[in-house]
């Protein structure tokens, strides 16, 4: 028994002998050399890299903001007189025009009213005919004293001369002198008789014209019985309905001209430096959801919700066949203003400064980069924009294995794009 276990115990001392010295053996089977790869050169090793193809993008993709449609301009059909509504020819979605009568107010009181107006006109003209026929009077009587005046003054100065002459009495002379002084009073009385009745005459016609003015008055107000639609749009809502009574500024109907769609927006105060009144917005609404419409900035309030920091902002839409209603739900993206550029990550810039770009200068396993600097623009996360410096269209190196220098021979990975965008 103690000879087998000593057998064993051999056989094990021999076993990691031999393992001992097959070792060495194998580490010397190794070849010495470096495996040349496929596109090397003698002594020289390719850095491995990828490539990308730069193309023009959005830098930031457009935030959608939900609102409302509203008619462009909603306006109230009021009444401008009191009265019964008799008539009212319009519902609900109808559509109207601009000088329509759409609904008619009982006019009995207010043609009554006219009637006394325009009696009360023809009497005050009755009375300028009356006073203009005393002005003609009264010239009638200044004509006949202006001759009494002449026929006094030929017989004064005939008798003064005879008197002096001794073939009349003094006092006969002083007679006629006398009666020609009284023909010149007659005819200033005349004369002052006309002035009076042509002031009588001017204040006839000034009641007259202001009479015309309050029959005006009254006629314009028997019209407000007719109720005229002030813009050519549709019919929101009937506020009232015939039969009842309505007072001056009474609703009778709710009008929206749908011309153009207005959508009022809460916009962030952070947005408010890219955009501005003018400016282009696409909207698209659910209601229609295969259509894409075009529309543009037309107020940002001025101020901001106290609680939100959100500015109400106001887009129109172009509404030309009407089809488009108020309450549906509208999203509305906002237009760049500046132009897309080159966008690229920005792991690819290298150099102390970041600026540093390596473009590759031809493909296959002859591959080459080289070395431009390139003007930056905004940057967004992990990508940066182009804004000169790298055209669309060419392959730059987006990582390496290694820093790449002008001239350089690279191995571009089989994941890099190999192909330019349809649109290059």
């Amino acid at each position: 028994m103690q000879q087998h276990q000593q057998g064993r115990i051999r056989i094990a001392i021999l076993t990691w002998f031999f393992v001992l010295l097959a070792i060495p053996g194998l580490a010397g089977c190794q070849p010495k050399a470096k495996t040349q790869l496929r596109g090397e050169k003698p002594g020289e090793r390719a850095v491995n890299v990828e490539g990308a193809i730069a193309r023009t993008e959005r830098l930031r993709e457009p935030v959608s903001y939900t609102g409302t449609t509203q008619p462009f301009k909603e306006v109230s059909l009021r009444s401008r007189a009191e009265g019964r509504l008799l008539q009212l020819n319009a519902n609900t979605g109808d559509r109207v025009q601009a000088g329509q009568i759409l609904a008619q107010l009982d006019d009995t009181l207010l043609q009554t009213a006219l009637s006394e107006a325009q009696a009360e006109l023809a009497a005050r003209e009755s009375e300028v005919a009356r006073a203009r026929n005393q002005v003609r009077n009264a010239q009638v009587r200044v004509e006949q004293a202006q001759v009494e005046r002449q026929q006094a003054q030929v017989d004064a100065q005939r008798f003064i001369g005879l008197a002096k002459a001794g073939a009349i009495p003094q006092q006969q002379a002083d007679v006629a002198r006398t009666e020609a002084a009284v023909a010149t009073k007659t005819l200033r009385a005349a004369q002052e008789q006309v002035r009076i009745e042509q002031e009588a005459v001017t204040t006839a016609q000034e009641r007259v014209k202001a009479q015309r003015s309050a029959a005006a008055q009254v006629r314009e107000r028997r019209s407000y019985a007719l109720l005229a639609s002030p813009i050519t749009g549709v019919v929101l809502q009937r506020t009232t309905e015939p039969g009842n009574l309505v007072q001056p500024g009474g609703e009778v109907l709710k009008l929206g001209d749908f011309s153009q769609v207005k959508v009022n927006i809460p916009v962030s105060e952070k947005v408010l430096s890219e955009i501005a009144v003018g400016q282009p917005a696409t909207v698209r609404l659910d209601a229609f959801p295969d259509e894409v419409l075009q529309g543009r900035i037309s107020r940002i309030s001025p101020a901001a919700d106290a609680t939100t920091r959100q500015v109400p902002v106001e887009v129109i839409i172009a509404n030309p066949d009407g089809k488009i209603g108020s309450g549906l739900l509208a999203r509305v993206e906002f237009g760049r203003q500046q132009p897309q550029r080159v966008v690229i990550p920005e792991s690819a810039l290298q150099g102390e400064e970041k600026n540093t770009l390596f473009v590759l200068k031809s493909q296959g396993e002859s591959a080459t980069v080289e070395a431009r600097t390139v003007q930056l623009g905004d940057r967004v996360k992990d990508r940066v924009e182009v804004r000169s410096g790298l055209s669309p269209g060419e392959r730059f190196v987006v990582r390496s294995s290694r820093p790449l220098e002008t001239g350089e021979s690279v191995r571009v990975s089989i994941l890099s794009e190999s192909e330019k965008p349809k649109n290059q």
